[in-house]
């Protein structure tokens, strides 16, 4: 577990804990495509994002209570591992979506869902607004395990920023 003042005050960690930690990919791996994000910061016995990834990229190992390791070679950002996480600690970020709007699908499970094409405001890990995004899918698939996935573009600009969505 990150052991910062950060996470014991308000209960997320930063971006530059995650880097710390060495559990957020690099701004190469960032720029080969779409790639899993795992913000996992708590040692317990949890392993199915690693009995999910079809890649093996993600790596756990023994004892069960390691943080999971993301082999961002292997990363394809099929999303199969987001809906597995019972922490909801797994979404994908896509720096080469287009020109000037990266993509994120993380889990969402609030009632009303949003619609395609709706726009939202881009929140970061405390809540806080940074931008306007706009939902390009809503992936409620059985297949998800009962977890909705929602697909968001925003401008490139908060790429490390933004990590879910409110709604306007």
């Amino acid at each position: 577990m990150i052991d910062d003042s950060n996470l014991k005050t308000k209960g997320f960690p930063t971006l530059e804990e995650l880097k710390r930690l060495g559990t957020y990919p690099s701004d190469e791996a960032f720029m080969k495509g779409p790639i899993a994000v795992i913000e996992c910061i708590e040692e317990i016995p949890c392993n199915p994002c690693e009995e999910t990834c079809i890649k093996g990229a993600i790596k756990i190992g023994k004892p069960i209570t390691n943080l999971p390791r993301l082999n961002t070679t292997k990363c394809s950002g099929c999303s199969f591992c987001i809906s597995s996480c019972p922490g909801l600690a797994i979404y994908i970020k896509d720096y080469t979506y287009s020109e000037k709007e990266a993509l994120i699908i993380f889990p969402y499970e609030f009632l009303p869902l949003p619609k395609v094409n709706e726009e939202v405001i881009a929140v970061d890990r405390e809540g806080q607004s940074i931008c306007k995004g706009s939902v390009i899918k809503v992936n409620n698939n059985k297949a998800n395990d009962n977890t909705v996935l929602i697909s968001m573009v925003y401008s490139k600009e908060y790429f490390h920023d933004i990590v879910a969505m409110k709604r306007l």
